[in-house]
């Protein structure tokens, strides 16, 4: 097993629609081929994270019934990435009409106010459960940005033309797996939540293995891994960014979103469940 616990798949009545609207969200990207930029892939960075929401309303209950098994795992990511294909294409769309500065313009204002109204929702029903705790969750924020501004400084430093070449993606890639695992080594140290992903159990079970669990917890090494990751993952890019930008920055953003949506999800559930 490879793939964490309490994966579902919609019935036949949901999943065939949203598949067949994936599969045209994708072939009229493929068709009409925009360009990919530093800006479109931080335009997609509130949709990696919409989805995580969506996810998180969908493990309170919040989502309504007739829906719900559209935004349960791993499917909620499907639903996403197709409404903000949609959005894409109607941006350049927007855009080639003059009716928008740039499709990024339309793609990022719209997942962000989706992400803000989603994860509004959200806190209110942690307000309204009394559940709502925030402490541990912004200390998670804060402590993963402080990780990427520092390893982004040494790559700066010691590989200028990586953060050169990879720019706002790469810092991307590294905040995304950097609160990944901050977030995860938090829950799973302070909070007491528990990891379904057996490759991250495995990486927590010999952090809890050293002499240094005791004094520093155990998910320190998970926090490590994630960021030495992300970091190794930035550098072997550097020669793709450069021969195949639009091929490199998608990857790049997906590998992105592989950290930042799990992230993100964690920062959400844990304070307001």
């Amino acid at each position: 097993m490879v793939l964490p616990e309490g994966f579902a798949v919609p019935p036949l009545e949901l999943l065939v629609p949203l598949l067949c609207a994936f599969v045209a969200a994708l072939a009229l990207v493929w068709k009409t081929a925009p360009p990919v930029t530093d800006r479109t892939v931080l335009a997609f960075a509130p949709w990696m994270v919409l989805g995580s929401t969506f996810y998180v309303l969908y493990q309170v209950a919040a989502v309504p019934e007739a829906v719900s098994p559209l935004f349960g795992a791993p499917v909620v990511y499907v639903t996403t990435a197709t409404l903000a294909g949609f959005v894409w294409i109607g941006g350049l769309s927007l855009h080639r009409a003059g009716f928008s500065q740039s499709a990024e313009t339309v793609l990022g204002a719209v997942g962000a106010v989706c992400f803000v109204g989603a994860a509004g929702y959200a806190l209110r029903t942690g307000l309204e459960t009394g559940t709502l705790e925030a402490f541990w969750p912004g200390v998670s924020v804060i402590l993963a940005a402080i990780l990427t501004a520092l390893a982004w400084v040494g790559v700066s430093q010691w590989a200028s033309e990586t953060a050169a070449l990879t720019g706002t993606t790469g810092i991307l890639v590294v905040f995304g797996h950097a609160l990944d695992g901050v977030s995860t080594a938090v829950g799973y140290s302070v909070l007491g939540a528990s990891e379904s992903v057996p490759a991250s159990q495995l990486i927590l079970a010999a952090g809890k293995a050293l002499p240094t669990a005791e004094y520093i917890g155990a998910g320190w090494l998970f926090v490590v891994v994630k960021l030495a990751l992300a970091l190794a993952v930035v550098g072997l890019f550097k020669e793709y960014v450069r021969d195949a930008p639009r091929q490199a920055r998608l990857l790049l953003a997906f590998i992105a979103a592989v950290g930042l949506g799990p992230g993100v999800h964690n920062v959400l559930l844990f304070t307001i469940a």
